[in-house]
């Protein structure tokens, strides 16, 4: 379980989060909405200690962020952030490799290499293993970085617009297998997300975010209403029911 008590973030004067208070239920797939410049990004990035907190508290089952080694957090939670860049020469099985640092400190064993290819297979990867990720397409490279995520084998996945740069087929995918991971594996996934179609697809709980303050948190057929789209993005749309799933018509 994830607790946010009182979390707030300023840059000079100006406030960026404001106040955040939220329980997040261990298992299943929690998504950030909102407009840009919610905070989304950068409450992810506090709770993956990217960013120092200076307000607040965080806590995973009960373990304080801030007073945490980072040896102990990387076998905890694991990041993907929106600026993930890479230019050096590393291949697609080389970077998954990477992500079981934590537990081979350099020196992978049998476990580790299982774990890798298991994770090449799952995610599409295998005939892309040898490639340098530097020379592989947007979409390519995000998924081998959900993967290189996945590999660090935490409770907590945190990743951020992982569906950027991803054509219909693979976002679908990425979503279904991120479900698929959550139900049997029995992750955690926090996600940040722009399409709120997905979130209602996908997602357990839906955390709505607007000018660094929260202001949903619930079941994705609870909070999907036309108020509350006004409400979070000033937006007028039909919601029409799909398989047990609200989907917002917001193209036309």
């Amino acid at each position: 379980m994830i607790v946010l008590d009182q979390v707030s973030y300023q840059v000079g004067r100006l406030p960026i989060l404001k106040n955040i208070c939220a329980t997040i239920e261990k298992g299943g797939i929690t998504a950030l909405v909102g407009p840009n410049g919610a905070g989304k990004s950068t409450l992810l990035s506090l709770m993956a200690r990217l960013t120092p907190l200076k307000a607040g508290r965080i806590s995973f089952d009960g373990i304080n962020l801030s007073k945490t080694p980072n040896s102990e957090i990387a076998k905890k939670l694991a990041i993907m952030r929106q600026d993930n860049s890479i230019t050096s020469r590393i291949t697609v099985r080389e970077l998954l490799m990477f992500g079981r640092f934590p537990y081979h400190k350099g020196n992978p064993g049998q476990e580790d290499h299982e774990i890798v290819e298991q994770t090449l297979k799952q995610f599409n990867l295998a005939e892309l293993a040898s490639r340098f990720v530097a020379d592989l397409s947007g979409g390519q490279r995000q998924r081998a970085l959900v993967a290189m995520v996945f590999c660090q084998s935490t409770d907590y996945l945190l990743l951020d617009e992982p569906l950027n740069n991803l054509d219909m087929f693979h976002a679908r995918h990425l979503m279904g297998l991120l479900r698929q991971i959550a139900d049997e594996y029995k992750r955690t996934i926090i996600i940040v997300l722009h399409d709120i179609n997905y979130a209602s697809a996908y997602a357990d709980s839906i955390m709505g975010m607007k000018q660094g303050e929260l202001v949903l948190h619930g079941k994705p057929n609870d909070v999907i209403t036309p108020q509350n789209l006004q409400r979070l993005f000033g937006v007028d749309a039909k919601i029409v029911p799909v398989q047990n799933h609200k989907l917002v018509m917001h193209y036309v």
